[in-house]
């Protein structure tokens, strides 16, 4: 799978996913400026975490409005994969990509820690390699991590799968002291409709080699590698 890195104004993570994506497939991603609109051949595309154009407006706002996203737009039209992870899932929901919104932590801090994700299904391109029910560690790094949507939209990602992973402790269980930001029903990251757009708070980037301190996030990079 070819993969392209996009990199707006303020975003600080796009060597660590680079390093990550590397560390699967074997292949330096291709980086992307905001301001560029030719995605061809590529297969999926990332937007990655920071503080795009320095979190002004609402966190991902203005990013949404870069000339590059017109093209991602036509990108998932046409079926192709998009990661956004932290800043990159406030991108996405800010441009229409998926639904929701990402607000203030429900303690009003940023938060920095480890944190365990719930991987709801495992039949995606992202998840394959994990096991459904099975719990990863992934590193919480941001001030506006509370993912709301109206009942009715929440209601909705129940019913058709797309909850991608939730907030849990590291045996599984949801409970309000494992949901550190106070995300509706623990929702720590959400698919489209057809499953080829995720967007996530927490960074698998961070744990992907134990020299890291841990490789719990290296199943989702290994198995976008792998898919065709």
């Amino acid at each position: 799978m070819k993969t392209g890195i996009v990199i707006f104004p303020g975003i600080n993570r796009e060597r660590d996913m680079a390093i990550a994506l590397k560390n699967s497939s074997g292949q330096d991603p291709r980086m992307i400026w905001h301001k560029e609109t030719d995605l061809s051949g590529l297969d999926l595309v990332v937007l990655p975490g920071g503080f795009s154009f320095g979190d002004y407006l609402r966190c991902g706002a203005m990013a949404a409005r870069s000339p590059v996203m017109a093209a991602i737009h036509a990108h998932a039209a046409r079926g192709g994969y998009i990661l956004g992870v932290c800043n990159g899932f406030q991108i996405l929901t800010e441009a229409g990509l998926l639904p929701g919104a990402l607000l203030r932590n429900a303690s009003l801090r940023f938060l920095s820690m480890d944190c365990h994700l719930r991987v709801e299904r495992n039949d995606t391109v992202f998840t394959n390699r994990y096991q459904a029910g099975s719990t990863f560690r992934a590193v919480m790094a941001h001030g506006d991590g509370n993912y709301f949507a109206e009942p009715e939209t929440l209601d909705r990602l129940e019913k058709d799968g797309l909850v991608a992973f939730r907030y849990a402790a590291p045996s599984g269980d949801i409970s309000p002291e494992a949901n550190l930001n106070g995300s509706a029903r623990s929702i720590a990251g959400i698919y489209s409709p057809n499953r080829r757009v995720l967007g996530l708070m927490p960074h698998p980037e961070d744990l992907v080699d134990p020299m890291m301190g841990g490789a719990d996030g290296k199943p989702l990079f290994d198995a976008i590698a792998a898919a065709s």
